[in-house]
């Protein structure tokens, strides 16, 4: 069985940075994309970045990739997402998810206020 565990997230204030990690555990899936997708409050899910599983392509929601950098370390297998400038509305909920399946992290709360 697959678990999609994240940690990283807390409360920064405006103009700081916050990194994620993500840590699939389980039968291997170091084939399998990345993705990091975020839930704001009364909002929808929306898509952050992707990053294939050689971890030097990457893909990133337009309005974020000035600011948000995806990259995953091959050899455990951990994807991070490194979050500069952080504006409130940034706060949400963050999730990790494995490309091409169902699996879903449980989620880290990202809050960004002064």
């Amino acid at each position: 069985q697959v678990h999609v565990v994240e940690c990283g997230g807390g409360l920064a204030q405006p103009g700081g940075s916050l990194r994620l990690s993500c840590r699939p555990c389980g039968p291997s899936l170091s084939n399998d994309a990345m993705d990091w997708y975020r839930q704001a409050p009364g909002k929808e899910r929306e898509f952050v970045a992707s990053i294939w599983s050689g971890g030097t392509s990457a893909i990133y929601r337009d309005s974020l990739k000035d600011r948000f950098v995806i990259s995953r370390n091959i050899n455990n297998n951990i994807t991070y997402l490194q979050m500069n400038n952080l504006r409130p509305e940034d706060t949400g909920v963050y999730y990790c998810h494995i490309g091409d399946t169902s699996y879903w992290g449980q989620g880290t709360q990202v809050t960004v206020s002064s």
